[in-house]
């Protein structure tokens, strides 16, 4: 699967961005899609992810912040993100896993497949 991460952006804190990750063929729905962001000088870290039957999984820090979705027919997920942080700023990529236990949603290691990244700028 190819995937391509789109909507990246600049806003001021307690603003909302929405990520789209648009994939290729038809097998989309059997893959656990992930989101991850790397900030300058930090290792990527998980940021979300959503598996087969649609559960999502969030980093303690987004939660209640952030919402993953996906939307098997059109091949695409989605992450909202509302009340935006300075510490929010990062290229965010989605990626693709279709074997993949629920313990290692969090591990950028254990997908496949990546997409190009996005900018998310968040200012004070």
């Amino acid at each position: 699967v190819q995937l391509q991460a789109s909507g990246g952006g600049s806003v001021q804190a307690g603003g909302s961005l929405r990520l789209f990750c648009a994939a290729s063929g038809h097998t989309f729905r059997s893959y656990v899609i992930g989101w991850f962001r790397q900030a300058p000088g930090k290792e990527r870290e998980f940021v979300a992810a959503i598996n087969r039957g649609a559960s999502e999984y969030y980093k303690d820090s987004v939660k209640g912040r952030f919402t993953v979705s996906r939307d098997n027919a059109k091949f695409m997920a989605a992450l909202q993100m509302n009340s935006l942080k300075p510490d929010d700023t990062a290229v965010y990529y989605c990626a693709a896993s279709q074997s993949i236990i629920v313990s290692a949603y969090s591990n950028p290691v254990q997908y496949a497949y990546w997409g190009q990244g996005t900018q998310v700028t968040v200012s004070s």
